[in-house]
């Protein structure tokens, strides 16, 4: 049974609305600290919703509903233990106690108490501390009651135990341990996790689980240490939405904002910010901000084109002359000591070097020689600043865009500095450091995108990120020694809920998250957010909709993305959207209400925005095309691709207005419209067009696959279908369209009665579509070709049915139909691996199924050989001819810098024809090329083999080979020469008879 309660001052359980400032007075109050000082708009959205559930804890989680042997109470009947914490504790620990009090008192619906003190004389008590800061955990230490030598040295750890009697008085403690501060703060906020607390029950109004009995089983919980040491989120394009929503609320990115987003990035074990930057700066537009992130653990740092703690806003308020180092050397000088002389004291870590002015490459002069003397003079201005050699401050050189070119022709900085590779700002690592380099002192970090503003358009809406991509392509990145810094372009950080939580777990340990275990993290991430009852379900919608959003980005829709001449792939497209809006809508309904802001939020304002996109965009290609043909139904299109359009800013005001209006501005971004990388303005419906329908009634008629098309228009009033075969047993269709205002009847007859139709007459405003299949039982020996016979409004066409048969033929494979051999890539008949090279298939990754790698991705290139690794797809070909052989992968970049990424295709007993993915990708991504626009434009590398093969009917075997590690196949297709497959998502996987 789900039950909901609120929390007020004095009804416990009556009210489900928790609000925050209530709460905070009344902790307090109780401490003598009454210091609450909130604005009133700040109030009026700052609750937190609550659901009483009675499910229990999995078995794996160190939690437990039931009492064990050697349990600690953490609640009991509602009463949650106190929590006692040293006042010579770390000031970011002392303040994170307090959450940790709320939270606790959340899940209970009773206030927990919390005590500043170095005594405790409570029976049941929660002691936190840091190793070597708390009096309470050094006396335990020195006591040998808890053995501190297990956190020494160690980073950001913590270990969360229970002990009987630790002190006179107390009889049994819950203790949260940490190695350092942030260690303490990740215990606290870890077990807050495991109660129930969502790090996005404020920032995405996920309801806390509240129960009424929570143990903690006996033994040591802890996670280990990071592997990554830096892990964070870039804010980042801002503006409309963020801005617009935090100067509403919060009066603009002040500390109150920051406070926000320094918790949510610690809840999820991350430590590491680079602040909002369009027009803003966090130290020069609010002083408390930098302290309040230092006190938390926050470390700071500015991006990749603001060195020396300086955000480039600071330059347009304060610098003086141009930002030109060779011209301007003493103003900038200056500009950057006082960067570092305001962050003195703080955690931070320091960007080095120069880009041009506001995000551009430098002039075309600049040289390698100078940029390594502007890096010199900035680590002497640290080193005087700091008063220490310049290595025991942290720094990085972001090797972005353009910058990485010097690093290619040979720049370099001292071997303390890490080295920030990024990716393409599409998702797509663009190098790695060589497997003999990996012991550089300041070793590695990679800066990754969820959004982006810049070419070929500009994604900033809402989430197109698939976290399997995302694992792929960092695990790369941790393959190859890349540890110091994880760092993720957010944009707004609201629409990227999911992929944020994805990025920071995985950074705290890759390992922890196999290949085989990304399907389940949906179900657990939206176990976390909402409860298990339907987390299976919610976690099957979300990985659909990132898997179909991901295909191609809103911004990059247009009316002829998706076809609609072949496999009705335009029509499938938005139907399996709107199967999923569905399913979303279905699944709303059985929520509790105190999810319904948070499922609006994280899954269906998402599903069905995108599906509301998608089929605006069919609806407007349809009206273009049924121009073309006069039909009746062009305007209806017109008219539904007007009232879609005006629909998504009903959803974008149905967001804005929940929660009494909390998320105001949020889903502000212009996502229609984009015709380059700059935002439109406003959102722009795709041209539509009106036509003077003609009067009457008019008939006509589309084939779907026709053998002839009428004057480039495909299968219009063709003649004949393609043939139908026994093997494939196609169904197609005839699409009937009228012409005319007036309703139009009509009918289709056959005298062969082998020939089946779903229906035979019709009456039709608009258009009707009739089903063509062969009744193979009925067909005579002798008869290849059939007819049907078309009429209505005084016209008649006879379409022929011709037939393929076969005898004494027993296919296997993937079979041929009409010319065209279509192969997801994991199904394979047979996986060969080498002793050092194995086959993996990544599950839901690309366009339509799972996708196919080779691990490990460190692997040596292998040469394709008899005894190489491969696999092998069984094929039957109906007819021989002439085919080209197309090879779709995921978007990779030639991250090992030799000549490109190498892999091999064979057919039959032939020799493996080694292809060069990057053979024509010779300009870098930063100048966007053609090569490149084309392959983040459709999330596919597509690459057809230099010459064709003849090849006879019957049974043939391809064989795929891996050379080089890191490629990600999905797709191989086989087509003959001159046929038609022409379509965005690939032709659907041929038939397979085993």
């Amino acid at each position: 049974m789900i039950a909901t309660f609120k929390f007020l001052v004095s009804e416990l359980s009556v009210r489900v609305t928790v609000v925050r400032s209530l709460v905070l007075l009344i902790i307090t109050l109780q401490q003598g600290q009454c210091q609450v000082n909130q604005t009133d708009q700040q109030k009026a959205f700052d609750h937190v919703n609550v659901v009483i559930t009675n499910k229990p804890f999995p078995p794996s989680s160190f939690l437990t509903t039931t009492e064990t042997e050697g349990k600690f109470t953490l609640i009991e009947n509602g009463v949650p233990s106190g929590i006692v914490v040293s006042p010579s504790d770390h000031a970011g620990v002392l303040k994170v106690a307090r959450l940790f009090q709320k939270d606790l008192s959340y899940v209970s619906g009773s206030t927990a108490s919390l005590s500043i003190s170095d005594q405790t004389a409570e029976k049941n008590i929660i002691i936190v501390g840091t190793v070597g800061q708390s009096k309470l955990i050094d006396r335990l230490v020195t006591e040998r009651k808890i053995n501190g030598s297990l956190l020494k040295n160690k980073l950001e750890q913590f270990m969360i135990f229970s002990l009987k009697k630790p002190m006179d008085g107390v009889d049994h403690a819950l203790l949260i341990v940490g190695s350092d501060k942030r260690g303490t703060i990740f215990g606290m906020f870890e077990l807050s996790a495991k109660m129930g607390v969502s790090p996005w029950h404020w920032w995405a109004d996920a309801p806390i689980q509240s129960r009424k009995n929570i143990y903690v089983k006996a033994g040591t919980y802890t996670i280990g240490e990071p592997t990554v040491q830096y892990r964070g989120i870039f804010i980042n394009d801002e503006d409309p939405a963020l801005l617009g929503w935090a100067r509403e609320k919060f009066g603009g990115f002040n500390h109150l904002f920051y406070e926000r987003v320094f918790e949510l990035i610690l809840r999820m074990k991350g430590n590491y910010l680079w602040p909002a930057m369009w027009g803003k700066s966090l130290w020069d537009d609010d002083s408390l901000s930098a302290p309040l992130a230092h006190e938390l653990g926050v470390v700071l740092s500015t991006s990749h084109h603001e060195p020396m703690m300086r955000a480039h806003v600071e330059w347009d308020r304060y610098g003086k002359g141009l930002w030109n180092y060779d011209k301007n050397k003493d103003a900038l000088q200056k500009f950057w000591r006082e960067g570092m002389l305001r962050s003195q004291g703080y955690e931070k870590v320091v960007t080095l070097a120069m880009r041009g002015d506001g995000d551009e490459a430098m002039g075309e002069s600049t040289n390698i020689a100078l940029l390594e003397k502007i890096v010199s003079d900035q680590r002497q201005i640290i080193a005087e600043v700091t008063g220490t050699p310049p290595e025991a401050t942290p720094q990085v050189w972001a090797l972005y865009k353009e910058v990485q070119d010097y690093y290619d022709k040979g720049m370099r900085v001292p071997d303390d500095v890490t080295l920030l590779f990024c990716d393409d700002n599409w998702g797509q690592v663009r190098i790695l450091p060589s497997m003999t380099d990996r012991d550089r002192k300041g070793g590695y970090g990679m800066y990754y995108h969820f959004d982006f503003v810049g070419g070929p358009r500009s994604y900033k809406w809402l989430n197109t990120v698939q976290i399997e991509r995302v694992w792929e392509q960092m695990r790369l990145t941790d393959a190859y020694g890349v540890h110091k810094i994880w760092l993720t372009n957010v944009g707004d950080i609201k629409p990227m809920e999911l992929p944020i939580n994805f990025f920071l777990d995985f950074a705290w340990n890759p390992d922890l998250i196999k290949v085989q275990d990304l399907p389940e993290y949906y179900r657990k991430w939206s176990d976390a957010q909402f409860g298990g009852t339907f987390a299976k379900e919610i976690g099957n919608i979300l990985a659909r909709y990132t898997k179909y959003n991901a295909r191609r980005k809103p911004e990059l829709l247009e009316t002829g993305t998706y076809s609609l001449n072949n496999f009705n792939e335009a029509e499938n497209v938005v139907n399996e959207y709107r199967t999923l809006l569905a399913e979303a809508k279905e699944l709303r309904n059985k929520l509790p209400k105190e999810s319904q802001d948070a499922y609006y939020q994280l899954v269906l304002f998402p599903v069905e925005a995108c599906a509301n996109v998608n089929e605006m965009y069919l609806a407007a290609a349809k009206n273009k095309l049924y121009r073309s043909q006069d039909r009746a139904s062009t305007n209806f299109y017109a008219d539904k691709a007007k009232a879609l359009f005006f629909k998504d800013a009903e959803l974008t005001a149905h967001y804005h207005d929940l929660a009494d209006g909390k998320w105001n501005h949020m889903v502000n971004q212009t996502h229609m419209g984009h015709v380059s990388w700059s935002d439109p303005a406003v959102n722009k419906m795709p041209e539509v067009s009106y036509i003077q329908t003609k009067t009457g009634a008019g008939l006509g008629y589309v084939l779907e696959s026709a053998v002839k098309s009428r004057n480039g228009r495909p299968g219009m009033l063709s003649k004949s279908f393609t043939p139908f075969d026994p093997i494939n047993n196609q169904t197609y269709g005839i699409e009937i369209y009228n012409t005319g205002t007036d309703t139009l009847h009509y009918s289709l007859t056959t005298k062969n009665e082998w020939i089946q139709l779903s229906s035979k007459k019709g009456a039709v405003q608009f258009e009707d579509k009739v089903f063509v299949s062969i009744d193979w039982h009925k067909v005579p020996a002798e008869q290849n070709e059939g007819e049907i016979v078309i009429a209505g409004s005084g016209r008649e066409f006879v379409v022929k049915v011709p037939l393929q048969k076969f005898s004494g033929v027993t296919p296997s494979g993937f079979i041929e139909n009409n010319g065209i051999v279509s192969i997801d890539a994991v199904n394979f008949q047979k996986a060969v691996p080498t002793k050092n090279v194995s086959w993996e298939v990544i599950p839901n990754l690309g366009y339509t199924g799972d996708a196919l790698t080779t691990i490990p991705v460190t692997a040596p290139t292998q040469i394709p050989g008899p005894t190489g690794a491969h696999v092998a797809y069984k094929i039957f070909l109906l007819d021989s001819g002439r085919f080209n052989v197309d090879a779709w992968f995921s978007p990779t970049l030639n991250f090992q810098r030799g000549e490109g990424l190498i892999y091999a295709i064979s057919i039959d007993d032939g020799q493996p024809i080694r292809m060069n993915l990057h053979e024509s990708a010779k300009a870098p991504d930063w100048t966007y090329p053609k090569w490149w626009n084309d392959a983040v434009t459709s999330n596919m590398m597509k690459q057809r083999l230099p010459s064709t093969f003849q090849l006879s009917a019957g049974s043939h075997t391809i064989k795929y080979w891996m050379a080089s590690p890191g490629l990600v196949l999905q797709k191989v297709i086989l087509t003959k020469e001159n046929v038609d497959a022409q379509c965005y998502l690939g032709p659907p996987q041929s038939k397979f008879i085993k």
